[in-house]
């Protein structure tokens, strides 16, 4: 609504993007992520454009009351339903989950996608993962579970400090006593996750749900009978998965092994 009202006032003045950005001392793609709704104004960005298009305070009236969320328009749904769940159980494959991760490991996650983000919106969206782990330390603590594959402890993201305190975080974690955490054994020939990754939600009210991604394209699961059958998958992997006490000893030795 913000980007809607700043682009009304800028065609009634008749000036371009690229005109306003000249005036206000800010590039036209900025001009245009801020009409778009996917940045925020900055510094004295919405001041500047208030005297300049004659908006009499208008703008920085809306501004004040401007949120900004750096997830992704297609993850908020899931992310509110997380903030207040109950259960919360992650099946991972290959990258450590978010809700598992350090801030420089998140960092390098972003940092590497494709195509790549500014250092703006990678800092955001550093800042919005490391909220939503505020989960983790919720009263009342939720259930949480996560099953992983052992590449997701191996592969040296960031390099060997930022992998080495990511391992001590995961095993920091999985020591808090309402989080169980378990590896997949290296010698299975094969088990009920070979689908991919997953996360199960259950709310307060007894709804479940569950989220699925991959490159980019994601699924929000809502209805039987694949909830059921997710949910029954999830009970049948942690019943293939090392125990939380052997798995903290094969993250332990992945630790020294560095």
């Amino acid at each position: 609504m913000f980007g809607a009202l700043l682009r009304f006032y800028r065609e009634r003045a008749g000036l371009s993007q690229e005109s306003l950005g000249t005036k206000i001392g800010f590039s036209k793609s900025q001009v245009a992520m801020v009409e778009r709704g996917q940045r925020p104004p900055r510094g004295d960005f919405t001041s500047r454009a208030d005297a300049v298009l004659g908006a009499e305070g208008a703008l920085t009236a809306a501004a004040e009351k401007l949120t900004f969320s750096h997830l992704a328009s297609w993850f908020e749904p899931f992310a509110e339903e997380e903030r207040a769940a109950r259960t919360r159980y992650e099946y991972e494959t290959h990258v450590v989950p978010g809700m598992l991760q350090t801030e420089d490991y998140a960092r390098v996650v972003f940092g590497g996608g494709c195509p790549p983000l500014d250092d703006h919106e990678i800092e955001g969206r550093v800042a919005a993962r490391i909220a939503r782990q505020k989960m983790l330390t919720r009263n009342p603590p939720p259930d949480i579970s996560f099953v992983l594959e052992l590449s997701v402890l191996t592969r040296p993201i960031g390099g060997q400090k930022v992998h080495r305190e990511q391992l001590q975080h995961i095993l920091d974690v999985s020591r808090l006593r309402h989080v169980h955490l378990q590896v997949m054994s290296p010698k299975r020939e094969t088990h009920a996750g070979l689908s991919g990754p997953f996360v199960l939600l259950e709310t307060d009210d007894r709804r479940r749900l569950a989220y699925l991604e991959v490159q980019g394209t994601n699924y929000l699961v809502r209805e039987q009978p694949q909830l059921g059958t997710l949910f029954g998958r999830y009970g049948i992997l942690r019943a293939q998965a090392l125990s939380p006490e052997e798995s903290q000893q094969l993250i332990e030795q992945v630790a020294r092994d560095l």
